[in-house]
């Protein structure tokens, strides 16, 4: 057998949340600054990828079919994703760790993946990569940030509920697999849907729209954008906590964790076939 039934993965999970809930502090939040930075390298590897497409959706489709590789590379290294983390709820229901052991893990898997995705910002945008064809990357890099922050709170949230539900099916998919290859296709797959729809992921959202706010104190880029027509009213600090991260990290917990609701409850007896 190639893969966990539903049911096989549920049991197996318990005992893996419980080592989540119980790890030590300085070890979680590491292994969060390394999977926050394959998470921004993902989007860093889409955006480069897709900024001269004139389509927008090609540029969804190649950016979709990229970014997945940033939650491939979390799988593979055991690192600690946050959005990924919800699906410790089934750890919590089954009674194998505690909602407060849950809260502290997220917590600082999620201060980890936000040092781990700004660093990226940070060395994206200093380093000189977004001089890319004359700083049209740098124009796109800001663009997306901007759009990002000008999103309605409500449609923030969500798309965040969309987003995770979808990332926690592409970790279920990957631990379920038994080989390389399995895993790989089982996080790539939904991952790419939610790339292609335009879904909103808070730690995603930590290197995008830092990437975009630390180009617009550039003076050269953002002469570029406003050049370019790109209207920067909703990028500021304001605008990323308030108007996107917020929002968007409530709308990833409730999609994940109720996804890891549904399994629990649907799977805590092995009704199905083995696949």
């Amino acid at each position: 057998m190639l893969m966990q039934s539903p049911g096989e993965f549920v049991s197996s999970y318990g005992p893996i949340g419980a080592g989540k809930v119980q790890a030590k502090g300085i070890r979680l939040f590491l292994l969060a600054v390394l999977a926050g930075f394959l998470i921004g390298m993902g989007g860093a590897a889409a955006g480069t990828a897709s900024f001269s497409l004139i389509s927008p959706s090609l540029a969804r489709l190649a950016s979709g079919l990229l970014f997945p590789f940033g939650l491939i590379t979390v799988v593979f290294t055991g690192a600690e994703l946050f959005t990924g983390n919800c699906l410790i709820t089934i750890s919590v229901l089954s009674g194998q760790a505690s909602l407060g052991g849950m809260v502290r893990n997220l917590c600082l898997v999620y201060l980890g993946n936000l040092v781990g995705a700004s660093a990226l910002a940070a060395g994206v945008v200093f380093s000189g990569q977004l001089d890319l064809s004359g700083g049209a990357l740098a124009v796109s890099v800001i663009e997306t940030a901007a759009a990002k922050c000008a999103l309605s709170p409500g449609s923030a949230f969500l798309r965040g509920v969309l987003c995770n539900i979808l990332v926690c099916v592409g970790v279920m998919c990957a631990l379920c697999a038994k080989d390389v290859p399995g895993r790989a296709v089982g996080a790539f797959c939904p991952v790419c849907f939610f790339v292609v729809c335009g879904f909103e992921h808070c730690i995603a959202n930590l290197y995008y729209i830092p990437a975009g706010l630390f180009a617009r104190h550039l003076p050269q880029y953002e002469a570029l954008a406003l050049e370019a027509g790109a209207d920067l009213s909703a990028l500021n600090l304001t605008g990323f906590l308030l108007g996107n991260l917020l929002p968007v990290t409530l709308g990833n917990l409730l999609g994940g964790c109720a996804f890891a609701a549904l399994m629990w409850y649907g799977h805590k007896k092995d009704y199905s076939s083995p696949v």
